[in-house]
């Protein structure tokens, strides 16, 4: 690693708590082992400040500048964001609706020199997150438009109960609501094997509170998180702020890129790109999206 490439990610991580610039450190090693763990035992580490306080605001105002671009859409959904008219039976979670409005900026719209931009394609960060996650190596999604987006929540808007497609997801808050915009989760409501359908149902009722974790997110928070196998939603924002957040996507393969149906809903638009790779698509377990 060179030196220009630490000076890079010292201007944007706070290195004197997270000491992403030295990987041979007994500091860098104890972080990854926490991690480890909170990931292990609650499916989520949220690492405070992880970005240095003094660019904060360039933080949030370069999030702004990108929301003029973003995909919005108002969609009914369910936790599985599959199609309800299947053949379930009427107490399948899935048979419960929620109303979805928030928005995406896609990767093609954020400029490559743009602190998240940055942040995404660093090799040290890239690095500290594949040890947290205990992979040898992680690959930016190949994706043009999701690899790295801006999440938008608005006034009165909400990120309703689901499930991500990918194993793991990190993401980094880049600007927090006046109220609301609560992240909350279920720390492995369901596993590979078994989807637990009683144990999410009960908690989109409102009948199981106890299995629901609650995070204060402030600017500059970067989460790890193992959303396929926990329930999660972000409460709806009060008030004038939007709430923003970049997605840092990650893959255990090279060269994947999201489904057709997928990238629609999210950004508005598909690239050949995906259709070339829908050819070629595979999963990795059996559960419902």
């Amino acid at each position: 690693m060179n030196n220009n490439e630490i000076s890079v990610l010292k201007q944007i991580v706070n290195c004197d708590a997270y000491a992403l610039h030295d990987p041979h450190s007994d500091a860098w090693h104890s972080m990854v082992q926490q991690a480890r763990t909170e990931l292990r035992q609650q499916g989520c580490i949220v690492l405070n400040g992880f970005i240095r306080p003094q660019i904060l605001n360039e933080l949030e105002q370069q999030g702004e500048t990108l929301t003029p671009d973003a995909y919005y859409t108002v969609e009914t959904v369910n936790a599985y964001n599959i199609d309800p008219s299947q053949l379930l039976p009427d107490e399948h979670p899935a048979k419960i609706s929620f109303e979805r409005g928030n928005a995406f900026v896609a990767r093609d719209l954020i400029p490559k020199d743009y602190l998240i931009s940055v942040l995404y394609t660093h090799p040290l960060f890239k690095q500290f997150l594949a040890a947290c996650f205990e992979i040898d190596i992680l690959y930016e999604l190949r994706d043009p438009l999701a690899g790295l987006c801006m999440n938008v929540l608005q006034s009165e808007r909400e990120h309703p109960w689901h499930f991500d497609i990918n194993e793991f997801t990190v993401s980094l808050l880049t600007k927090s609501a006046n109220e609301g915009g609560e992240f909350q989760y279920c720390p492995n409501i369901r596993t590979p094997e078994q989807e637990n359908l009683a144990d999410v149902r009960a908690v989109i009722t409102e009948q199981a509170p106890q299995h629901i974790q609650h995070l204060d997110l402030k600017c500059g928070d970067l989460q790890l998180f193992m959303g396929r196998y926990s329930l999660h939603r972000v409460s709806k924002v009060q008030g004038e702020k939007e709430r923003h957040t970049a997605i840092f996507a990650y893959t255990k393969l090279p060269d994947v890129i999201g489904s057709v149906e997928r990238t629609r809903q999210l950004f508005g638009r598909v690239l050949p790109e995906h259709y070339a790779a829908q050819q070629n698509s595979m999963r990795s377990d059996k559960l419902m999206d």
